[in-house]
């Protein structure tokens, strides 16, 4: 999953941004509603982490324009993450549009547990998925050919996973940039061909990602 983390504190932030980045996701912070906004412009996000005490505006305000800004490219989900622990404030977030709402201070392992919930409700995705002779658990974040597990760096689990979400279906350089790196990572798709260069070749014979010439890349099913 891409990842959008709008969090102002400027220790908090960079923090929680290393782990979900160790969990394998991309993730790009922003510190006000209008940086947060600028990335909303131009990137898809599958989730947005959202603070809604920022220096420049409301949290809650951005969240209700991410269903009416036609600008803003709405998230597929969206956790409130906030220091606001009332019922009614719980509710307003909820009502807003936000699928959950996590009340700071907060365990990293319950934000990464509630992220895992998120990608499985969303699209009815599970944690584990199987493609072919594939296997790859997201909470354990280990992967399996056959009977041997993978050493995968987490950039090549992610890359590996958003294949395995999308099995048969080519899939562009350009696609892999948007949804496995983040707004830092080399902007080029020759960082694509890198990682997948040496993702194929811990993935053995015979290969299940193919090269279509000239449009992207297909995993397909092998036994």
């Amino acid at each position: 999953m891409r990842i959008l983390l709008v969090e102002d504190d400027r220790d908090l932030g960079p923090v929680i941004a290393l782990g979900l980045r160790d969990e394998a996701y991309a993730v790009d912070l922003a510190a006000t509603c209008a940086e947060a906004e600028a990335l909303l412009c131009c990137n898809d996000f599958d989730v947005a982490c959202l603070d809604l005490g920022l220096p420049d505006g409301d949290g809650l305000a951005l969240l209700r324009r991410l269903g009416a800004d036609p600008l803003l490219r709405r998230p597929r989900r969206v956790i409130v993450l906030t220091a606001r622990d009332a019922v009614d404030d719980r509710v307003a977030g909820l009502d807003a549009g936000a699928d959950d709402y996590l009340v700071k201070p907060f365990s990293f392992q319950e934000l990464a547990a509630r992220l895992r919930a998120l990608s499985r409700r969303s699209d009815v995705r599970e944690a584990v998925l199987h493609v072919g002779d594939l296997r790859l658990d997201s909470a354990t974040h280990r992967a399996w050919r056959g009977g041997g597990e993978l050493a995968l760096t987490p950039r090549e689990f992610s890359m590996l996973r958003y294949f395995m979400h999308h099995p048969d279906r080519t899939v562009s350089a350009e696609e892999l940039l948007e949804h496995v790196w983040d707004a830092h990572a080399d902007p080029f798709t020759a960082s694509v061909r890198v990682i997948l260069s040496r993702l194929r070749r811990k993935l053995g014979a015979p290969g299940p990602i193919t090269t279509v010439t000239g449009v992207g890349y297909r995993l397909r099913a092998t036994r």
